[in-house]
């Protein structure tokens, strides 16, 4: 399946980037990766992920990795993903 990473989502991960980038432009790149390459996962096993808690949908997913959270989407013919968020932040109460 699909996956299509939505405006806010990658708003997010260039958020992410910048911040670790202060410090370490090669651990922001690592940091990047590792959440891009788990997006891989969700194409693969869309069901793979577990229901937000704060949310009461059956559609919205999330996987971990670490300290982030995904959260996305599942639609019939593509995934889209929703927030990358730290998870110590608080989600907003709609996405």
């Amino acid at each position: 399946m699909r996956v299509h990473w939505t405006d806010n989502a990658i708003a997010h991960l260039l958020g992410i980037y910048e911040y670790i980038a202060r410090d370490s432009s090669i651990y922001a790149k690592r940091m990047v990766d590792r959440v891009t390459r788990r997006s891989e996962q969700i194409a693969s096993f869309p069901m793979s992920g577990r229901k937000v808690p704060e949310y009461e949908a059956d559609d919205i997913r999330e996987i971990i990795e670490k300290p982030y959270r995904i959260i996305y989407r599942i639609k019939p013919y593509q995934i889209d993903v929703l927030a990358i968020v730290h998870r110590r932040q608080l989600l907003p109460e709609d996405i």
